[in-house]
């Protein structure tokens, strides 16, 4: 049943111990980090694209065959008679509404906001599947790439990591609740001493450099907002501002806690994401809107298979690297971080729930949100109002979401709201 009032146990999430030696080492790491991209923006750009190429092309295939193996692991486990395995004792802590909430939140993020206006456009501009670029079969393909890269296979990625997780913690006991336990037990590496610390000091760098690309996207996308909505000059300092409220709303929600703080805040944001994509889409083209997304989660399972395993090696085509690795790798960064916390919430769980919960409860929150703003976006371009794709080639995708949002009625209003949502997602 879907219960709207947490159910309370005597028995306790697994509480967070703090390393102070991480700590340390990571935030020396960071400033160092940050520092050096701004002493050498053009070199530090030059190496990064050269460590991806280098890193897509070498293990690109391999990391698309992992994925689509993590799909038919998930499902097979959850169909299987291991479905049936509790996760840890008593009933659980969280009711089915507030538990999935936390999940939609762990997947959609900030930087899906930028994302959920302007990926299809990507995609018309340089398809996938060897489509013509710009053209009428792109353009229909171009919310099945979406769906697909924010669907099945990185939930089933999540769903894995977590049950490897969650299995290690209440099955088998364990005390540690870090990356570094999970290896241990598996392997019979003892985590102690410093391979322990490099193994979380690996997880905590990965997911360091996936919070910087979303950072990135939502300061600056909200920052060209703002200074379009208001007037004023699109600056450094602006976003500063804007990082340094960031920073503080999840500093303030993280010291409250997943109870006070964490619970609250997903509950708060997952409701007015899903709000404003009802509102979306009753304000747009309803129509247009849900047959594009009917239409186009057809075409994602019917070409999911060849989506998943697509490398185009006659061609030499890049697109696979460029964005299913990435994304796989991207979502990948943040996989320990999210299987600690999905671990954290589920206790009482079975391990089917904790499986069909991810992929269902993710796929369903992601798809219905993109589905509605990029249905939008694609009705505004085929109407020849808003050409997000032309933007996009000049390099202006961040002021493209100011225009498509423009477009709403009472479109200050929502815009403000959306920016606003940004930030409380990041």
């Amino acid at each position: 049943t879907m219960e709207m009032n947490e159910r309370s146990t005597p028995e306790k999430s697994p509480p967070v111990r703090n390393d102070v030696f991480l700590i340390t080492i990571s935030i020396v790491v960071v400033i160092s980090t940050i520092i050096l991209l701004m002493l050498y923006p053009a070199s530090s750009q030059k190496m990064a694209e050269s460590l991806f190429n280098g890193l897509t092309t070498s293990i690109g295939s391999v990391v698309q065959l992992l994925g689509f193996a993590c799909v038919v692991m998930a499902l097979l486990i959850a169909c299987s008679r291991f479905g049936n395995i509790k996760l840890g004792e008593g009933i659980p802590e969280y009711s089915n509404i507030s538990w999935i909430f936390m999940f939609i939140c762990a997947g959609l993020g900030s930087a899906t906001m930028y994302w959920a206006f302007m990926e299809w456009a990507y995609y018309y501009n340089t398809p996938g599947l060897n489509i013509t670029p710009e053209s009428k079969e792109s353009l229909r393909a171009s919310l099945s790439y979406v769906f697909f890269h924010w669907g099945l296979t990185p939930w089933s990625i999540y769903a894995i990591a977590s049950l490897a997780m969650a299995y290690h913690f209440y099955i088998n006991k364990s005390k540690g609740l870090n990356l570094s336990s999970l290896i241990s037990s598996i392997t019979g590496i003892s985590n102690k001493g410093s391979l322990g610390k490099i193994i979380d000091l690996i997880f905590l760098f990965s997911t360091f450099g996936g919070l910087v690309l979303t950072t990135t996207i939502t300061v600056g996308t909200v920052s060209v907002g703002l200074s379009t909505m208001f007037g004023f000059e699109n600056t450094f300092g602006l976003k500063v501002i804007l990082l340094a409220i960031i920073t503080l709303t999840f500093s303030l929600s993280s010291y409250i806690g997943i109870d006070g703080g964490m619970q609250k805040l997903a509950k708060a944001a997952c409701g007015m994401t899903l709000l404003f994509g009802v509102v979306v889409l009753f304000l747009g083209k309803t129509t247009f809107i849900v047959d594009n997304f009917v239409n186009s989660l057809g075409l994602t399972f019917t070409n999911f298979v060849h989506m998943s395993l697509f490398t185009d090696p006659i061609d030499q085509g890049t697109f696979n690297k460029d964005w299913t690795v990435f994304y796989w790798l991207y979502w990948i960064t943040y996989t320990p971080g999210v299987s600690i916390f999905i671990t954290r919430v589920s206790r009482g769980r079975t391990v089917r729930e904790l499986i069909l919960g991810l992929i269902l409860g993710g796929c369903a929150g992601c798809w219905f949100f993109f589905g509605s703003m990029s249905g939008f976006a694609i009705d505004l371009f085929n109407s020849s109002v808003v050409n997000a794709p032309a933007l996009l080639q000049t390099n202006a995708g961040e002021s493209a979401v100011s225009e498509l949002l423009s477009q709403l009625p009472f479109g200050s209003f929502f815009s403000l709201f959306y920016f606003l949502l940004m930030l409380v997602f990041l």
